[in-house]
């Protein structure tokens, strides 16, 4: 899959000066070995061990010199022409800090890769079911965005991080990923720090990646059910302090456990969640 994405960036190169690197966390199967031998060109980064999600990230990020940098999973394939259009995309709006794309399966079919930021009370509706039961209903289907409209460019909250093309002086403003979130929930921080800082963030259906999905967390199963879970009581922790925030994060810690647990035990049997 790290090939087929890298040959989706060569195989059609964006029509400006660009840089590629990857960073390889301590992986087993000669992948590093694989794209030195077939992408010299590429700045790899082959780490003893596996560092995190977000670490990695950082490594590419304090060494490119890009106008913007993408974060890029390695199980994605890139259309011809993405790249230049996501581009014009953030050029055409100056008050842009971010950019999500849409993405679909190997077969075509959407992932709803949007979300809202995951407040408590967005959270809640989510845990009691509420998200289930009233999935067009914008205050109970606030975090999932179960309503929300892939087919037109919109601002959001928060894109999936498989795809993130983010403007290289706002990660000089609001800074790169924080390694307290390694895996999970550090591109919504980021996001958050993005919003926060008064930039905008948006959603554009124009340029439409494939994405496998899953391929790396699966390699590691169940333990990233618990992983999100720390994650987003971690997120928590940080930007949901006020005292009023305090009751429901005991709800959500406490109702969390069943669910990490349930998601934990799907994930070892190996069935689809």
């Amino acid at each position: 899959m790290l090939l087929d994405a890298l040959a989706s960036i060569y195989v059609a190169p964006p029509n400006f000066e660009y840089e590629v690197f990857v960073i390889d966390n301590g992986s087993k199967d000669g992948s590093a070995e694989a794209v030195a031998r077939e992408y010299p060109q590429v700045q790899l980064t082959a780490n003893q061990g596996n560092t995190g999600y977000a670490e990695g990230n950082n490594q590419g990020i304090e060494r490119a010199k890009g106008k913007y940098i993408l974060l890029l999973n390695p199980d994605v394939i890139l259309p011809k022409g993405g790249l230049e259009r996501a581009v014009r995309f953030m050029e055409d709006r100056p008050n842009a800090g971010a950019l999500g794309v849409r993405q679909v399966h190997p077969d075509g079919k959407l992932q709803r890769s949007v979300r809202g930021f995951p407040s408590p009370i967005a959270v809640w509706w989510e845990l009691i079911g509420f998200t289930r039961l009233f999935p067009q209903n914008q205050e109970f289907g606030a975090y999932r965005m179960t309503w929300f409209n892939y087919d037109k460019v919109q601002e959001v909250d928060q894109p999936m991080g498989t795809f993130l093309l983010m403007r290289g002086d706002v990660v000089q403003q609001v800074g790169a990923l924080d390694l307290a979130f390694p895996i999970f929930f550090n591109e919504v921080d980021w996001c958050l720090r993005c919003k926060r800082a008064g930039w905008k963030i948006y959603f554009t259906p124009d340029v439409e990646i494939i994405h496998y999905g899953g391929a790396s967390t699966s390699q590691v199963g169940a333990a990233m059910a618990w992983e999100s879970r720390r994650g987003l009581l971690g997120f928590y922790a940080k930007h949901y302090r006020a005292i009023w925030h305090l009751p429901l994060r005991v709800l959500i810690a406490l109702l969390s456990f069943p669910y990490a647990w349930s998601q934990s035990r799907a994930r070892r049997e190996g069935k689809s969640l």
